[in-house]
């Protein structure tokens, strides 16, 4: 397998990518070839100051770099030679089978659904987040912010794919999905919640538990949250302000030390017909690896395939 890593992205490019590389040789991974994008004279001296072999690594120069504050669209129109569009012509054409980045999170978004497309059958792609619970595990959030305002056909695919990938990346057996909502009750929340409940409850691919609230998505009461990417986007957003709130308070605490969200890697874009991860902008060696660690699973474990077999099937 062919995994691309964007090694301009990111506010600690490429010194960190590379770090990360390294850590991720280190562990005696074999048959894997990484695809390097970006500056060659930036990226192959750091390569050699940090002694990485060069027999399981392809170097492609990439003459620009969109940069955080630039527009999407237009950034990837205009920069084709940029280290995220050469990413995606990669792997569209088959060249590569993985795509990572840090860089432009909007950028590493068109690219996914305009150059990889969505899984035939899919109505909008989805983008996970992982949440640390109480009890040491992960449960996974869907939508974390791609799609604000969501159909319940939507919130339905996304239970969907969300639950593959708890089942087959996180390792969960017959994940709990539950509806992110106002209350446990059937009939509780708005006009969305309450028509998705009905098509979660019907569906035959996902294991629904029902509505789960606020309070229950700190601990492992559903393995997959479903919700809008607007919620999604705010649970978020107030999951990562809890490291920042113990580092400022001085508060150690293995829980909230696994709020650091860099020790995590990158998060998926679920629904493309090919692995695409999306790191932090902050991410540092450990988040690299990790990122190229779950590219290397979604591969091994044919997730996309798996997700084709499902959508096929016309849900």
């Amino acid at each position: 397998m062919d995994i691309a890593l964007d090694m301009m992205g990111g506010d600690y490019a490429p010194l960190e990518a590379v770090k990360g590389i390294s850590l991720f040789f280190a562990e005696g991974v074999k048959n894997i070839t990484l695809t390097l994008i970006g500056d060659e004279a930036a990226v192959k001296p750091l390569l050699l100051t940090h002694a990485i072999p060069l027999d399981n690594i392809t170097v492609v120069h990439a003459s620009q770099v969109i940069k955080m504050q630039e527009h999407p669209t237009k950034a990837l129109r205009e920069k084709q030679q940029s280290s995220i569009a050469i990413g995606f012509h990669l792997l569209a054409s088959g060249k590569t089978d993985a795509f990572i980045s840090a860089g432009n999170t909007g950028a590493m978004m068109v690219g996914a659904l305009f150059s990889i497309k969505a899984i035939d059958g899919v109505a909008r792609p989805t983008i996970g987040a992982y949440i640390p619970r109480e009890n040491g595990t992960l449960g996974l959030l869907v939508d974390a912010g791609i799609n604000a305002d969501c159909k319940p056909e939507n919130l339905a695919q996304f239970a969907i794919l969300g639950s593959l990938y708890a089942e087959h990346i996180l390792g969960y057996q017959h994940p709990k999905v539950g509806l992110i909502n106002i209350g446990e009750e059937e009939g509780k929340g708005n006009l969305l919640a309450q028509a998705a409940y009905t098509l979660l409850k019907e569906s035959k691919h996902i294991n629904f538990i029902g509505n789960i609230e606020g309070r229950d998505i700190l601990l492992d009461k559903s393995d997959v949250m479903v919700c809008d990417g607007f919620t999604g986007n705010v649970v978020l957003k107030m999951a990562e302000s809890i490291y920042d709130l113990a580092q400022r308070r001085g508060i150690q605490d293995e829980h909230f030390d696994r709020f650091n969200f860099e020790m995590y890697g990158g998060v998926p874009v679920l629904g493309v017909a090919k692995p695409v991860i999306i790191g932090h902008g902050i991410s540092k060696d450990f988040a690299f690896k990790n990122m190229i660690l779950i590219a290397q699973r979604m591969l091994e474990k044919e997730l996309m395939q798996k997700m084709k077999d499902v959508f096929v099937q016309k849900v």
